[in-house]
């Protein structure tokens, strides 16, 4: 397979945003893909390098050969390059490495070079998310898209579970199983407005659902067996030796064996979360640990039991896997939980939740079995709504699809000392096309200069900004930055001096 049936591939799903048209051209490369070659066209049709780690870097792919004429290169080859490049090490790596990159890059077009650089730097936005590409896996092999989901859960991993659907078909999907020390994907909320909505979404008015307190920490994962206890994060990173706070409580728990999925988060004295950013920053280090965990302690919080003592539980309803967490945990170890038909009682505990520092409620339906993949309706997330209005400071020319507009927007506040804008960071989301086309005519007609790809405007228009946080961040002039910033509405109706001050976004930062 030649690593241009890739590149047109991976050109046709980033030129598309239909979901069909992106299914069924990742479908139809990984037909071609021999059984030897689905590894990497998997990988590669994902967007990422089979190897974690090559030492490669924007500064290493900066000065690359002239690119080929003619598209000669196989994938293996290119796989079986990236794999000498991640062996090399100690003296004279770097130019080994630059040997064997200029080797490779040599033999690859103009369209293939921007491909593999993408590839190597986590650039390749082409909207081929991991729903998508187990979609195409079920399409290609043509088996139930439910089973490929479930075995990808169950693994942890997409690669393994496309060489089985592609090479042995169902059966070879149902040998995945659960299993205590290997993480599961874990499952995932969707969004709504209100708790009225949520309940909407997740079944009939007279159905009775979970309302579980939305901690804002790191979510974990943690698994008891063997005598041992394993922590991992939600991307199925192993943190076990950062937490040992984490793997002394459920060490101490009398199951044998279990796999528990929950939150990790500092709190202050009071009980209340602190701030976002120190969670992180707790579970991220791997340096002095007890230090860190003198200063920044961590509370554990779950709110699902997926194994216990030798019983899979997967695939019992949530009614029935709360009701063993609750028996297996302490109530301290469980998360905060309404069981409930009232959409008023919810409300009232989604607005005590708030009150008490935490994100929301995720409200979940007691029927559901635990189900990773596409965000459905088992579990429906509620948070308050902050929203601020900015003015845009400066726009980049999107990438994929968004090519010829501009898309990221960057956001400022207004400094009343100054009389100018402070910079709080930067968000593409929450765009139509028809607000791309606009906004791309609009601040053409603001542009006071341009780089390669950025365009400085006049800071004349202001637009209406949801986040759901604020963190302390270097990066940023004012100390701050707007976590999870999305676009709501353009704000004609205001002029950029009636745009929040930074004054009113530090009220919001430090309540």
């Amino acid at each position: 397979m030649l690593l241009k049936d890739l590149v047109a591939a991976s050109r046709t799903v980033g030129a598309t945003r239909s979901r069909r048209t992106k299914v069924d051209a990742l479908a139809a490369a990984l037909r071609e893909a021999a059984p030897e070659q689905i590894e990497t066209a998997t990988a590669y049709l994902s967007g990422v390098l089979r190897q974690r780690r090559t030492g490669l870097g924007w500064r290493s792919l900066s000065n690359l050969p002239p690119p080929a004429a003619e598209s000669t290169l196989t994938i293996e080859q290119v796989h079986q390059s990236f794999e000498t490049v991640s062996a090399v090490s100690g003296s004279g790596s770097r130019t080994a490495r630059t040997t064997i990159v200029d080797d490779l890059f040599a033999r690859a077009t103009a369209e293939e070079q921007d491909y593999l650089r993408k590839l190597v730097t986590g650039e390749l936005r082409q909207g081929a998310l991991d729903g998508l590409m187990l979609e195409a896996i079920a399409a290609a092999a043509d088996v139930p898209a439910m089973a490929v989901r479930r075995a990808s859960m169950l693994s942890g991993a997409t690669i393994p579970v496309a060489v089985a659907a592609l090479t042995e078909g169902e059966p070879a999907l149902a040998r995945f199983g659960l299993e205590v020390g290997r993480p599961l994907r874990p499952m995932l909320a969707s969004s709504a407005p209100d708790v009225a909505a949520a309940f909407a979404t997740t079944g009939p008015a007279s159905q009775e659902v979970a309302v579980d307190c939305k901690v804002d920490g790191i979510r974990i994962q943690v698994h008891k067996y063997d005598g041992r206890v394993a922590v991992f994060t939600r991307t199925l990173d192993e943190i076990t030796e950062r937490l040992p706070e984490v793997v002394e409580a459920v060490a101490d728990l009398p199951a044998r064996s279990l796999v528990l999925d929950g939150e990790a988060i500092a709190l202050d004295r009071e009980g209340r979360a602190r701030p976002f950013q120190e969670t992180a920053a707790r579970t991220a280090s791997r340096v002095d640990v007890g230090a860190l965990r003198a200063r920044v302690p961590l509370a554990s919080y779950y709110f699902d039991l997926l194994h216990l003592d030798g019983d899979d539980l997967v695939d019992l309803p949530g009614r029935e896997r709360f009701a063993s967490l609750s028996q297996a945990l302490p109530v301290t170890l469980v998360v905060p939980r309404l069981i409930t038909h009232e959409v008023s009682a919810a409300t009232t505990f989604f607005e005590e939740m708030v009150r008490a520092g935490h994100e929301g409620v995720v409200v979940k339906s007691l029927e559901a079995a635990y189900e990773a993949g596409r965000r459905g309706s088992a579990w429906v997330k509620v948070k308050p709504r902050h929203t601020l209005d900015l003015v845009v400071l400066a726009v980049e020319w999107g990438s994929g699809r968004r090519k010829d507009w501009l898309s990221n927007i960057h956001l400022g506040a207004r400094d009343t000392d100054t009389g100018g804008f402070v910079m709080l960071g930067k968000t593409f989301k929450g765009m139509t096309d028809e607000m791309l086309r606009w906004q791309t005519e609009r601040f053409l007609e603001l542009e006071e200069s341009r780089s390669s790809y950025v365009v400085q405007v006049r800071p004349e228009q202001v637009v209406e900004i949801a986040f759901d946080g604020i963190q302390t961040s270097s990066r940023y002039p004012a100390g701050m930055a707007l976590r999870f910033a999305r676009v709501v509405r353009y704000r004609d109706d205001k002029s950029a001096a009636e745009a929040d001050t930074i004054e009113s976004v530090r009220e919001v930062f430090e309540p």
